[in-house]
């Protein structure tokens, strides 16, 4: 078997540039591959994780008439003594914190310029609002009691031209079905690097969102992080009361939930057509040989190597050929997802619905997915030996003595 390799080894030589290329196209398409998985997976972690913390939470408590599509402030949309129902939820073990929000939809007026927002009355001292504390640029949080502080993001402050201190009037929807308009200042300016949200939200102290809005000790969800997100259906399943329904993350974002089952179902697919591909280049360069080799080939059978061990030495020469190729990709493709996972690709607001993306989207590579692809290259290299071997298994010795140069 040994004999076998040095043949095949010094067949590759002979024509070394063809082999360089061969190993290259290989590594080029695992690369690209890697890459690729690191990148989609990247962009899924990022989402779920964005969409969680900065709207559906792991879970959600509401009314049982609440509907998240709409910013109802009926009473019986609502949830009462929220902040009560928030102490004992974060009293669970399994729970990270829990905290009440109140949404409503607001109008702000700058000059003659006006932007519809949304309007997010929340508990400052809640460590939910971590993304939005963390992402501060300038000025300061909300305070509990600040009766006339808003918090806006970076998107809306640079589209007015609004600074920390500036004022600006502002409608509210009320439980009543009225409008209540009244000037708040700016605290300060956030960014979530989410250009989607951040150009949307405002926040407000929930106490005075109560307040503006008529809604008096209600708010519309009680907003659930957990310590473990494998947690989430058996804590839904402990809150489901009769009075308030439990969503999960999963209920709440079918959109994510769904483009990541499409993912897991045709990932392997594209894996194949890539790699494919790249295989009809390695299927190329052992059929070139073989018509090279012809009398070489009957000269082998001649002195005896059987058509098995013939076979062999073909796909000795793909097995190289993938080692070089793999090896190679390896190398290309762990510098691609290298810089994308440090630095990522800056894709700006993408204007997607139904999940959140970051503005910069970071690759992360999972190592079963290395392995897999590394196994499945090789593999796919090794088969495309297949047809070039039988070719050559098959010549007849005279024939292939005649068929060969001289």
């Amino acid at each position: 078997m040994l004999q076998i390799f040095k043949m095949a080894f010094r067949d590759l030589l002979r024509n070394k540039r063809r082999t360089i290329f061969s190993a290259l196209a290989l590594a080029m398409g695992l690369a690209i591959l890697l890459f690729m998985a690191a990148f989609i997976n990247g962009e899924l972690i990022s989402s779920r994780e964005s969409t969680i913390r900065l709207s559906s939470g792991h879970l959600q408590v509401r009314a049982k008439e609440y509907n998240q599509n709409r910013n109802s402030l009926l009473w019986e949309d609502l949830i009462e003594n929220p902040m009560e129902l928030a102490a004992q939820v974060s009293a669970l073990e399994v729970v990270e914190t829990a905290t009440p929000r109140l949404f409503a939809s607001g109008l702000i007026f700058i000059g003659d310029k006006s932007e519809g927002v949304r309007v997010m009355g929340v508990d400052p001292d809640s460590s939910a609002n971590a993304p939005y504390r963390d992402g501060l640029l300038e000025g300061e949080f909300l305070q509990a009691d600040d009766r006339g502080g808003i918090l806006i993001g970076k998107p809306l402050a640079e589209k007015f031209d609004l600074q920390v201190g500036d004022d600006f009037a502002m409608l509210v929807n009320t439980s009543n079905g009225d409008v209540d308009e009244q000037r708040f200042i700016i605290r300060g300016i956030y960014s979530t690097n989410t250009t989607s949200l951040d150009k949307a939200v405002v926040l407000m102290p929930l106490n005075k969102t109560q307040a503006i809005t008529q809604t008096d000790n209600h708010a519309s969800i009680l907003f659930v992080l957990l310590k473990d997100i494998e947690q989430t259906d058996a804590v839904a399943a402990a809150l489901q009361t009769s009075q308030y329904k439990v969503a999960t993350w999963v209920e709440m974002n079918e959109l994510l939930s769904l483009i990541d089952e499409v993912y897991e179902s045709f990932i392997y697919i594209l894996y194949l057509i890539v790699l494919g591909i790249t295989a009809t280049v390695v299927i190329n360069t052992l059929i070139m040989s073989v018509y090279e080799r012809t009398r070489e080939i009957g000269i082998l059978s001649a002195i005896g190597m059987n058509s098995r061990r013939i076979m062999v030495l073909f796909f000795a020469e793909s097995g190289m050929i993938a080692v070089i190729g793999i090896f190679l990709g390896l190398i290309i493709g762990g510098i691609m997802v290298a810089y994308a996972t440090k630095y990522g690709f800056y894709f700006g607001d993408l204007g997607t619905t139904g999940m959140i993306l970051g503005d910069v989207i970071y690759a992360k590579l999972k190592p079963d997915d290395a392995i897999t692809l590394t196994i499945m290259a090789f593999f796919v290299t090794l088969a495309a030996g297949v047809y070039p071997a039988i070719m050559a298994a098959k010549m007849e010795p005279v024939e292939a003595l005649r068929g060969g140069k001289a």
